[in-house]
């Protein structure tokens, strides 16, 4: 059976109608994948070294000590990346499987995802420096073994909870504050944390209580699974009830209200576009990691531009990026109608600003980091406004993805969402405010850098009618490529 399932998935990828986009998206995650390899190596082998180097403690007892946030920063990365156990599970229930094989395949391919597999370079070969360091083996064997059994509970925790947004938010709310009350030296979670994993390696036999914990979470997966795995259950696509909305008050802008609306009402009603909200909330509170010094390796010039961009342009680059794909269920219904691009594509536009200057004035409070941190906000605000705003509308008709509203998974991207095009837009929208502030850095002073970047910014206005009219017109010639790819979902 378990040959039969295999064959399955394996025609499944090669007979899928995006194959060619499906092979080369692979080949640039394996090449992800090495990178993070070589990552992973790096730190297991030179984790004890560099921390006996600074003479802080014991490795072992420091890498106990924040453990902690390693396996929350694992959870939240699952959350956020991690497919779930798919399977084509409806056609199969009209065969003679049994339910609990399925469930078992599906669950047993978590088990052997990269994200597994990828804390082993970690741990091996840290393992095998604790032992050739003179550490005791037994002991070194069971803390390796309990860790290696914590790290499985992550992924089955992650299964059970992935469509628990609520679950979700209040344990990343919750270790955000662990971090920052650590950081600012009001509350350690480690002085609590650290003795559990200690107790690992000072008691080896105890590596039995994380596995009988795998264990009991694994049941728990594939009863939930096994429970839900019905055509009028879980398998059904969820009903809820329509709540009414007038917003009167866009009417008076004709036709583009009327889109306004539309987008206004799918942002409230629909996790996946509320994900996009959320995601450019977090993305104002990312200078941080530039402007204060937090991390040495960000601390440039250059830099700052990158993190004004970011700061200002998280809605427009999570929203932005997916227009038209958010109309993806009823796209069709709508090229039926008399409907202008133009005023399709300049609702998208406007919503995109008025995010950009929301988020601008909520980052006003970079200035407590002085006057080059908030001009590096303010004008990544003008130049996501007067240039990025119109290359996400433009990179949005090659990025021919149908979008699953009910449902937050690939919010952070998709194979069909990776192609040539949209790889070389991103080169102005990143590079280019960078390349250009370094002009006037170099040949005046950061001021001037800053002025240059605002100006270009605000030419974007300037050549506004242009700029929409070339992208109606690339709308239109992609428009018969767009509904057959939103047929193929």
């Amino acid at each position: 059976m378990l040959k039969h399932f295999i064959g399955l998935q394996w025609k499944s990828f090669f007979r899928s109608a995006t194959f060619k986009t499906e092979i080369w998206f692979k080949i640039l995650m394996a090449l992800g994948a090495l990178y993070f390899i070589v990552v992973f190596l790096g730190m297991g082998v030179g984790a004890f070294f560099l921390i006996k180097e600074m003479e802080i403690g014991d490795p072992l007892r420091v890498v106990n000590q924040f453990m902690i946030y390693y396996l929350a920063f694992d959870l939240v990365f699952r959350y956020m990346l991690q497919k779930m156990p798919v399977t084509n599970i409806k056609p199969l229930l009209y065969l003679p499987i049994s339910k609990s094989k399925v469930v078992n395949f599906s669950l047993g391919k978590t088990v052997i995802s990269f994200f597994n597999l990828a804390h082993a370079f970690f741990f091996i070969p840290f393992s095998i420096v604790l032992l050739v360091e003179g550490y005791p083996p037994l002991q070194v064997v069971g803390w390796h073994l309990a860790l290696m059994a914590i790290i499985y509970c992550n992924n089955f925790i992650n299964v059970m909870v992935n469509n628990q947004n609520v679950v979700f938010y209040v344990i990343a709310a919750l270790f955000i504050v662990a971090g920052a009350s650590q950081y600012y030296q009001w509350f350690d979670i480690t002085i609590y944390t650290g003795p559990i994993f200690d107790f690992f390696y000072d008691i080896p036999w105890t590596a039995i209580i994380p596995w009988l914990i795998l264990i009991g979470l694994y049941y728990g997966a594939f009863a939930y699974f096994k429970k839900h795995m019905y055509l009028d259950g879980g398998l059904a696509k969820k009903q809820t009830e329509a709540k009414t909305e007038n917003l009167e008050w866009l009417d008076r802008f004709g036709n583009l209200g009327t889109f306004l609306k539309n987008d206004i009402k799918l942002i409230k009603r629909n996790k996946r576009s509320r994900s996009a909200v959320i995601a450019g909330a977090f993305f104002i509170f990312y200078g941080l990691l530039f402007f204060t010094g937090a991390l040495e390796v960000y601390d440039g010039p250059f830099w700052k531009i990158f993190a004004g961009i970011f700061v200002t342009g998280g809605f427009l680059f999570s929203f932005g990026q997916y227009v038209p794909s958010w109309d993806s269920s009823y796209y069709p219904l709508m090229m039926s109608q008399n409907i202008k691009y133009r005023e399709y594509l300049s609702s998208k536009w406007y919503l995109v600003i008025i995010a950009t200057i929301i988020s601008t004035i909520l980052a006003t409070f970079y200035i407590y980091f002085g006057w080059e941190a908030y001009a590096a906000v303010l004008v990544g605000g003008i130049y996501n406004i007067g240039i990025n705003s119109y290359l996400v509308l433009w990179g949005g008709a090659y990025v021919k993805t149908p979008i699953d509203l009910t449902s937050n998974k690939k919010a952070f991207g998709d194979k069909q969402a990776f192609n040539a095009k949209t790889l070389l837009l991103t080169l102005p929208k990143l590079v280019l405010p960078i390349g250009i502030y370094a002009i006037g850095h170099f040949l005046i002073n950061p001021m001037a850098g800053y002025i240059f970047v605002a100006v270009f910014g605000l030419l974007g206005f300037v050549f506004k009618n242009k700029v929409f009219t070339m992208i109606e017109g690339i709308y239109k010639k992609e428009k018969y490529k767009t509904l057959l790819a939103y047929k193929q979902k």
